[in-house]
């Protein structure tokens, strides 16, 4: 998921086009994209898409982005999205386990409604300074929850934190990271608002990137090629990953803990961080014959 793509629930004439694009994830939004009189419409165009071939045909990892608990429409929203296929829930704005395990309640009253047989999982958007401070207890509030999303421009905006100063960003980014990690769930970037500074927008995925995020949101296609190629794993990683993977192989077969691989020293955690690496180009279609044909030989002796 190295792309995901904000697409407004109220613009049905723009969801064959999402489909289309080269974003890895949509996320479909009903909340801050749609206006209150137009919430009803844009829900049942959406539960409308998602009960449709088009929506089921297509290999995209699919979300909805609902109303916060707080409000008149979350309720409504999730009754009507959660359908087969859907992958996500994301929601805004939690700040307590409580709510983690309202949204989950909610969530399977309407996968009994719906019959949907696939459980959907959480994505939770971490954009208050209380959901900051929480952010591990939230991750971990529940099984459903597979990931945190930073939102800076919710977090920084209210305490007039500028949203372009590096040092605030990757103070952000890394303790996102880090609470992420601890659940044992996944971090995924923020949007970037300035559609025309691309350079911008490259260097703060570059960021993420390197800090263990997932991927990066995008509020516009022309943002999609960009995350796309940044958070795609280079072939020099791959080959590096693929050889740590056959070297463990072996490594654990002599009983030994710590070994060099093309001149690095690699221990348990980069042989975890390499297999999730591995794993990562071949969803993507980037492994070769011959580091399939190692990866192979690997498997079959462990």
């Amino acid at each position: 998921m190295r792309s995901k793509l904000f697409v407004p629930a109220s613009r049905p004439e723009l969801f064959a086009k999402a489909l289309a694009s080269a974003a890895d994830a949509l996320s479909f939004d009903l909340e801050d994209a749609v206006s209150a009189e137009r919430k009803p419409q844009a829900r049942a165009a959406l539960r409308d898409l998602l009960c449709s071939g088009t929506a089921a045909g297509h290999s995209k990892v699919l979300i909805v982005r609902v109303n916060a608990l707080d409000t008149p429409y979350c309720r409504a929203d999730i009754e009507a999205v959660v359908q087969p296929g859907l992958h996500f829930i994301n929601l805004p704005k939690p700040e307590s386990v409580a709510d983690v395990h309202t949204a989950v309640a909610l969530i399977e009253q309407a996968e009994r409604a719906n019959g949907v047989a696939t459980p959907v999982r959480l994505l939770l958007n971490i954009e208050s300074p209380k959901a900051f401070r929480l952010a591990a207890e939230l991750a971990g509030a529940h099984p459903r929850v597979a990931g945190l999303q930073l939102g800076l421009g919710d977090l920084f905006e209210p305490l007039g934190v500028a949203r372009r100063e590096p040092a605030a960003i990757q103070q952000a980014m890394f303790g996102l990271r880090v609470a992420a990690g601890e659940a044992g769930v996944f971090a995924y970037d923020s949007a970037f608002a300035n559609i025309r500074d691309e350079a911008g927008f490259r260097a703060e995925a570059q960021l993420a990137r390197a800090l263990g995020f997932l991927g990066k949101t995008c509020i516009h296609p022309s943002q999609i090629a960009i995350a796309n190629e940044v958070f795609r794993p280079s072939d020099e990683e791959i080959e590096h990953a693929v050889h740590v993977v056959d070297a463990a192989r072996e490594a654990d077969s002599k009983g030994l803990g710590a070994y060099v691989v093309d001149g690095r020293m690699i221990d348990p955690p980069f042989v975890e961080r390499a297999r999730v690496l591995v794993g990562n180009a071949e969803r993507l279609g980037l492994l070769t014959s011959q580091q399939r044909a190692t990866l192979a030989g690997a498997d079959a002796a462990r």
